[in-house]
């Protein structure tokens, strides 16, 4: 890859004045996203999953843009290590199409929380990303930002 090219995504850092502990139970309860999230107004564990757990799955229900079309969306658990990341690839199986997550750092007496998305870095994907990236990227950013923000004042109330 070329020291040039751009990112396939993006990420968001939102500081909050809440344990890493209480950040990581909300960011890894993914039946809560529809609190928080302008896209994904619900999702529910499937294939018997309870909890964030590499491999464990589950479907988001999203609105695109907040305004449709509406679809759900399967994903898989593919990173959990506690009050660090939780991450999840949305696509069947092993094939995503994008990975989303959220990293923490406990920080001046709170939590750094970044929420991070990346394309998966196939043809077609880089070809979407050329002629929509910038729009999308912006869109996924203030998304980001919005659902920090709503996390944030819960865990701060």
């Amino acid at each position: 890859m070329s020291g040039l090219m751009k990112p396939l995504g993006g990420e968001v850092t939102v500081h909050m004045k809440a344990p890493v502990d209480e950040v990581w139970a909300l960011v890894s309860d993914v039946t809560r996203i529809g609190e928080f999230s302008p896209e994904t107004f619900e999702a529910e564990w499937t294939h018997g999953a309870t909890g964030p757990a590499v491999g464990a799955r589950f479907r988001g229900h999203v609105k695109r843009n907040g305004v449709g079309p509406t679809y759900w969306t399967p994903c898989t658990v593919t990173k959990a290590v506690e009050n660090e990341v939780f991450e999840f690839g949305v696509g069947l199986d092993d094939n995503h199409l994008n990975t989303w997550g959220y990293r923490m750092q406990a920080q001046n007496g709170g939590t750094s929380v970044t929420e991070y998305f990346r394309l998966t870095p196939a043809w077609y994907m880089r070809g979407y990303w050329l002629v929509l990236g910038r729009l999308r990227g912006k869109t996924n950013e203030r998304g980001m930002r919005t659902t920090l923000e709503r996390m944030k004042a819960v865990l701060e109330a």
